[in-house]
């Protein structure tokens, strides 16, 4: 027996096992990816919208926001189960919204993506894809603000401010509520219509 066949062997259903894909799995990660590519072109709007109206502490607005651009990608594996998932989500969301929308963050868009999504999904991964309390789920939201609050302190020049430590920490909050109790929040809503019992999530239950 192949190491491949043992480990698919260790789920009911082999299609169960985060390393093997079907096409279903790749086209719901890929609807979650555009639709949350219009998503977070409207945080940014409401980022530029809470950013006028705090004033002269308008520059912290996008660290009170950040967490909701962290959304599918816990939605992405809790759903599919599959590694890679979140990550895969982040950088189709991000791509929409250079690409469509018009992010006046361009291409670089994507590397900061990619550390949301990796972020975001590691807990997940350390958990097998098979854990999914609220726990976890915060710790994923955290994680993916965490990571990329270091590409966007080097690309912003946040280092040596007074409030480099203010920023990481509402961003780390954020990321908390928004990023992951928020996520648990949706998926669960989502299990309950049914409309994704087809996938792991629906036959794990």
């Amino acid at each position: 027996m192949t190491t491949t066949a043992q480990q698919h062997s260790t789920y009911r259903n082999p299609y169960d096992s985060p390393f093997r894909w079907q096409l279903k799995d790749l086209v719901l990660v890929v609807v979650l990816g555009v639709v949350f590519g219009f998503v977070y072109w409207a945080l940014v709007q409401a980022w530029n919208g809470l950013a006028i109206a705090m004033g002269p502490a308008g520059d912290l607005a996008q660290h009170f926001l950040f967490g909701g651009w962290l959304l599918v990608a816990p939605l992405a594996v809790a759903i599919t189960r599959k590694a890679g998932s979140g990550i895969l989500a982040e950088i189709i969301a991000a791509a929409m919204e250079f690409v469509f929308l018009g992010s006046p963050a361009g291409p670089m868009l994507l590397i900061a993506a990619f550390l949301q999504g990796l972020g975001s999904e590691l807990p997940f991964a350390i958990g097998r894809y098979k854990k999914f309390g609220i726990t976890r789920y915060a710790i994923s939201g955290f994680l993916g603000a965490f990571l990329v609050f270091w590409w966007s302190a080097i690309r912003s020049g946040w280092f040596g401010q007074e409030i480099f430590l203010l920023r990481l920490g509402i961003q780390g909050v954020s990321g908390i509520l928004l990023g992951g109790i928020l996520a648990w929040v949706l998926v669960k809503a989502i299990q309950k219509t049914g409309v994704v019992d087809n996938y792991a999530i629906g036959r794990a239950q």
